[in-house]
């Protein structure tokens, strides 16, 4: 049905749809709004061309339960991830951290390296925004009014929470999605973590000579981790385990360990509400205010715009597979230029267009490649984003929270730095994991 009017109407409310989402920052609407309305209208027009072409209601309805298996077993997993994500930030875990790195004395030059390793440790686990954000905070709070050294500090944090969260299952959506799909195992990301940290190492190197090695004034900031913030921690990585677990052992879909994990938390938080460790404020009956540590404030604190997001474009893309848009693709790039190639562009293409629809679009081609050409796109998927500010959820944030002092212009004065990290880490990935680049 690809030459069908009406099939041409739908890619356009969906060209439509990503070009509002990509002015998020001009025009303040949020990014969910417009991919939710786009998934409606895709999905409408189907149903009335369905009907037209004789196709069967349980056909189509098939088709949409498909995709809505997709999200809800994403949508769970990422719940979960972000749950526990606002229970530590709500125990201070980040913040003490952020006061202890601020309190260490390390002059702009370190900061650069300290800020930027850690993104690159810390995204694996926490995940790129989490982590962008956490470091972003860390940055304008000792870089004051240095806008060089701010806007270089925020590029190399961008290039490392993106870097790391490549080479683990939970360190981006699209390597959640990869490991979802069952494309490649829970260990085989790790091949990537050389190319990663090649990814990150290199642009670097070459920025920091441009960071200044003078001593950025002194700040009070002392805070500490509030009682049970480093046993949600723990946690946490309980939680992962068991995910990976449940996946592994006992063929039970990751969301099922981390749901189970969240009931985890949820008993956790029950006592410590119960031993009044939660809040110092009493009510007149001399009962404790339980309320400051209630998960489902936390649940409530999540992401939505990023989930519904992850909805819009889930449906979206379905829509548009549905009617045979993503096989064209497919044959023209995967049997056209070949799959490195085709894997390659991809990375540069979710710069512009953003890692989540071009990864869950190349899942929709289910082209058949071996678990090399996976890791390469889910490498490139991941990185690919740092050449532009907006290619990016880390890059996105951090411009929202830098007060104009990290600016898409700004980036794109190291994308040429970065393009070097990129090509060089897909060398090392052909180098290491045992396929000929020609």
């Amino acid at each position: 049905m690809t030459t069908h009017p009406v099939a041409w109407v739908c890619v356009v409310i969906f060209v439509i749809a990503y070009i509002a989402v990509m002015a998020e920052e001009k025009i303040h609407l949020r990014k969910s709004k417009p991919v939710i309305l786009a998934a409606g209208l895709i999905w409408a027009l189907i149903a009335w061309l369905a009907k037209e072409q004789g196709v069967a209601h349980s056909d189509l309805s098939q088709a949409v339960m498909h995709d809505l298996e997709e999200y809800a077993a994403m949508f769970l997993f990422l719940l979960v991830a972000m749950t526990y994500i606002n229970a530590m930030e709500e125990r201070h875990v980040f913040a003490s951290l952020r006061s202890w790195l601020v309190q260490k004395g390390f002059n702009f030059r370190q900061l650069f390296w300290v800020t930027g390793v850690l993104a690159f440790f810390i995204s694996p686990i926490a995940d790129n925004l989490t982590t962008a954000l956490l470091m972003g905070a860390v940055i304008m709070a000792v870089g004051q009014k240095d806008v060089r050294f701010i806007s270089l500090a925020m590029v190399n944090v961008v290039v490392a929470s993106n870097a790391g969260g490549a080479f683990s299952p939970f360190g981006d959506i699209t390597t959640l999605m990869v490991w979802q799909a069952g494309k490649v195992e829970f260990a085989q990301f790790f091949t990537l973590f050389i190319p990663s940290v090649v990814n990150f190492l290199l642009p670097a190197m070459i920025m920091s000579a441009f960071v200044s090695t003078g001593q950025p004034l002194p700040i009070k900031d002392q805070i500490s981790i509030r009682p049970g913030g480093l046993v949600i921690c723990i946690l946490f990585l309980l939680t992962i385990a068991i995910a990976v677990s449940f996946e592994h052992f006992l063929g039970l879909p990751p969301f099922m360990g981390m749901m189970t994990g969240l009931a985890l938390l949820m008993f956790y938080t029950y006592f410590l509400n119960l031993k009044g460790l939660t809040s110092s404020k009493l009510f007149p009956s001399g009962m404790h205010n339980y309320e400051n540590l209630d998960v489902f404030q936390r649940v409530a604190r999540a992401e939505w715009d990023t989930l519904l997001f992850f909805f819009g474009v889930i449906f979206s893309v379905g829509g548009l597979r549905y009617l045979g848009y993503l096989e064209v693709v497919s044959e023209l790039m995967y049997n056209g230029i070949g799959e490195s190639w085709t894997n390659i562009a991809a990375g540069v293409i979710s710069a512009i267009v953003d890692n989540i629809p071009v990864m869950f679009a190349i899942l929709g081609m289910n082209p058949q490649m071996d678990t090399f050409q996976w890791l390469l796109i889910t490498l490139t998927a991941g990185v690919g984003g740092s050449l532009l500010s907006v290619g990016s959820a880390a890059g996105v944030a951090l411009m929202g929270t830098s007060k104009g002092h990290y600016t898409f212009l700004s980036h794109l004065r190291w994308s040429w730095v970065i393009a070097l990290g990129y090509i060089a880490s897909i060398l090392a990935h052909f180098l290491l994991n045992g396929e000929s680049f020609i």
